[in-house]
């Protein structure tokens, strides 16, 4: 399912998010990217404080409006999107402190499966394990969100024997030796890849065996 947040979204992107998908949310101010294009929307979801005057004219009948102010229009839709992954863009290129919130929004619903795509990266949260066929020199960064172990093959600085933490020990700019495994001991990593994977860590998502509870 694809999601759409109120952010700067390059076409590109989100043309290849709308290949993946023709089941479409609008987060609150993204229903106006969403009219931009005359898009055929499922349900536009959030506080609805961002939304145009001429977007909420053209989804009227699918508002859905969520008043509470604990947590983002980006969670709100996480977790009322029914859908085995959602593909999101429109999250990054804006504002810092939204893109930040929606890191924490992919950590705090860990069950959630959820690949989000800007003009360069994507960016998700890892399973328990995962593997990925990427070519030697392909950038791989791990950021973590909380403390987080972890064992790794094909990355060019293995990342077995270390805690990673956001205020310690970080995992950005490491590259692919070739395919890549990892395993983790919790919802805590999110691993970063350029945008080009965009499919291949989709595949990897909707057939990973485990989930986080």
């Amino acid at each position: 399912m694809a999601l759409i947040g109120g952010a700067p979204v390059a076409c590109a992107a989100l043309d290849e998010v709308l290949s993946l998908s023709q089941d479409v949310v609008a987060a609150d101010g993204g229903a106006a990217t969403a009219a931009a294009r005359g898009l055929a929307l499922s349900a536009v979801i959030g506080d609805l404080d961002s939304i145009t005057e001429d977007a909420r004219a053209a989804y009227d009948d699918i508002l859905h409006h969520v008043a509470e102010q604990d947590s983002t229009d980006f969670e709100k839709c996480l977790v009322r999107m029914d859908a085995p992954l959602i593909i999101g863009a429109g999250f990054s290129g804006g504002r810092l402190d939204h893109q930040l919130a929606v890191c924490n929004g992919l950590v705090r619903h860990p069950s959630r499966r959820c690949i989000l795509i800007g003009e360069e990266d994507i960016v998700f949260l890892a399973p328990p394990a995962l593997a990925l066929d990427l070519e030697a020199g392909t950038r791989v960064s791990l950021f973590p969100m909380g403390a987080v172990e972890g064992r790794s093959e094909g990355l060019n600085w293995p990342i077995g024997g270390l805690v990673l933490t956001p205020d310690g020990q970080i995992g950005t700019s490491n590259f692919a030796t070739g395919p890549v495994q990892l395993s983790v001991t919790a919802p805590k990593l999110l691993v970063i890849l350029p945008s080009a994977y965009l499919r291949a860590a989709a595949s990897l998502l909707m057939t990973a065996p485990a989930r986080w509870p």
